[in-house]
């Protein structure tokens, strides 16, 4: 859900994106620069974040070019610590923008041009936070699952596991990887049953939000 603020209204806001905007130019390639200096500030909106992420800052900036038909939408997202730094200890990157792109650089075969980082004005007497940015739609396709026979849902699983353990490639050592795998097919097993586990886990939740939903305990609302 994307819910537009009246610039006016929100000072503060509007120079924590300005000022985000700044730092992030210089995070890219002169070639990104470049092409980033010919747009300008247009508009921006808040935008709700899915069920991992909830709770941290993203916006949509609309950044304005030579031509009315060449709009570039950026999204801008909280970074916080990862969930792993109080168990495995602090990364290589202070920033954690910084740390998410470069994780997404390293994993992705081909990265969104656009992908950097930055660093919020922390008004208001606010720490300042850490963002990373990239474009709202940076031309990814979808595929609708719901819709797919089981000979395609098959295929594009397929695909999905071919992708990731492409990724795993680029970041590990893939002859360790493989050699722990093996050739049998344990872990093949061992993942269908925590998906389906997961599954099973996803739909008790779900019912027990539908209960608590109905004895007034949680309000279901609907944002537009």
């Amino acid at each position: 859900m994307i819910v537009r603020f009246p610039i006016e209204l929100y000072p503060g806001v509007l120079e924590e994106l300005r000022t985000a905007v700044a730092g992030y130019r210089q995070t890219l390639d002169a070639d990104r620069r470049e092409v980033l200096r010919r747009y300008y500030f247009g508009d921006f909106a808040r935008k709700v974040v899915g069920v991992g992420p909830v709770g941290t800052e993203a916006f949509v900036m609309l950044l304005i070019g030579d031509r009315a038909d060449e709009p570039l939408f950026l999204q801008v997202k909280e970074a916080q610590e990862s969930v792993l730094a109080p168990f495995a200890g602090p990364g290589d990157y202070q920033h954690q923008g910084e740390r998410v792109v470069r994780g997404q650089r390293l994993m992705q075969a081909a990265s969104d041009p656009f992908l950097g980082w930055t660093t919020g004005a922390g008004t208001g007497g606010a720490a300042a936070k850490h963002y990373y940015v990239r474009q709202l739609r940076d031309m990814k396709g979808a595929m609708s699952v719901p819709l797919m026979d089981p000979m395609q849902l098959d295929y594009y699983g397929r695909l999905c596991g071919w992708a990731l353990a492409r990724t795993h490639a680029r970041t590990g050592r893939a002859s360790v990887i493989s050699g722990y795998l093996g050739s049998s097919e344990s872990f093949d097993h061992a993942i269908a049953d925590f998906a389906l586990a997961y599954a099973g886990q996803n739909e008790h939740d779900y019912r027990r939000l539908l209960q608590a939903v109905s004895a007034g305990r949680v309000r279901a609302t609907t944002g537009r």
